[in-house]
């Protein structure tokens, strides 16, 4: 471990974990669009330009560099109520330098203004959008990395062109919370904690069902899929969500990675800016991005 990634765990603890498990949705969104400002920067020369695609707000995020090749689609994080394209850009931005690639992050409907399935919806009218004419590698973390997943599953169940694969680091994969880390890690993750995930998923879910694939990719059928690359923290309340996505997915033929990363915090690859492990990790992605 390094000494950026010991001072960074013990930052999280003491500010964001608490910060996250108390503050209002409104607060929780201010608060991350002010800090992702301040702590995450994309590389020189780096191009943000916003548009929209079947009517939902998308920005581009691309390294000067950037070819006109395959398309990244990411989904951004934030459990379903909170976050944007403008707190991740930095990191694609990045992840563009290292594949060459352009990114594209749509802005998804939020909730609890916005219910499930408005983000499925979003994110699908998005893909097929860019379909056409592009290779699309879809990717995503927490909520955004099972939107990722969700998004594979209709995909497939609808039997549209599919991408060349698809990433997700720490993926939120069950909304039914019973992998057995959701209370084993309790104390543990330095981000989440298991206060508030029954209220998170009540403004995200509005009563509808938990199982259902689109919301619980981990329910979801996937025979027939491109490659999936998965990462984790073995501290994280999710740990479980992507030990058992992965089981999913090798059990239905599908040819998959997933990495547990000792004593990482939740999205850590964020920290690319300033933290060696981050900065590695996005090195292994766009390799493996390369490969597709």
């Amino acid at each position: 471990m390094s000494w950026q990634l010991a001072l960074l765990n013990r930052h999280l603890r003491w500010f964001e974990r608490p910060a996250l498990a108390r503050l209002t949705v409104e607060r929780l969104r201010r608060s991350f669009e002010v800090k992702s400002k301040i702590y995450f920067h994309g590389p020189r020369g780096r191009v943000y330009r916003r548009d929209s695609l079947a009517g939902v707000p998308v920005q581009w995020a691309q390294a000067r560099e950037a070819g006109a090749g395959p398309v990244i689609l990411y989904l951004h994080g934030g459990a379903y109520v909170f976050g944007s394209s403008d707190t991740h850009r930095a990191m694609l931005a990045k992840l563009s330098a290292l594949t060459g690639m352009r990114t594209c992050l749509p802005d998804y409907r939020l909730a609890p203004e916005h219910a499930f399935p408005a983000q499925i919806e979003d994110v699908l009218a998005v893909y097929r959008a860019l379909r056409p004419e592009h290779e699309v590698i879809i990717g995503g973390d927490s909520a955004g990395g099972a939107l990722a997943l969700a998004l594979l599953h209709e995909i497939l169940a609808q039997e549209i062109a599919p991408p060349l694969g698809v990433f997700a680091l720490s993926p939120l994969a069950d909304m039914t919370f019973s992998g057995p880390s959701i209370t084993e890690n309790a104390t543990r993750d330095v981000v989440l904690s298991p206060g508030r995930i029954e209220e998170m998923r009540e403004m995200f879910l509005a009563g509808q069902d938990p199982d259902d694939p689109r919301a619980s990719p981990l329910r979801g059928q996937y025979a027939g899929a491109p490659p999936v690359w998965m990462v984790v923290g073995d501290t994280e309340i999710l740990r479980d969500d992507a030990v058992r996505m992965q089981a999913v997915l090798e059990a239905q033929g599908v040819r998959s990675v997933l990495t547990v990363a000792r004593d990482h915090p939740h999205v850590w690859p964020l920290f690319h800016n300033v933290l060696p492990e981050a900065k590695a990790s996005l090195r292994d992605l766009a390799d493996w991005i390369r490969s597709l």
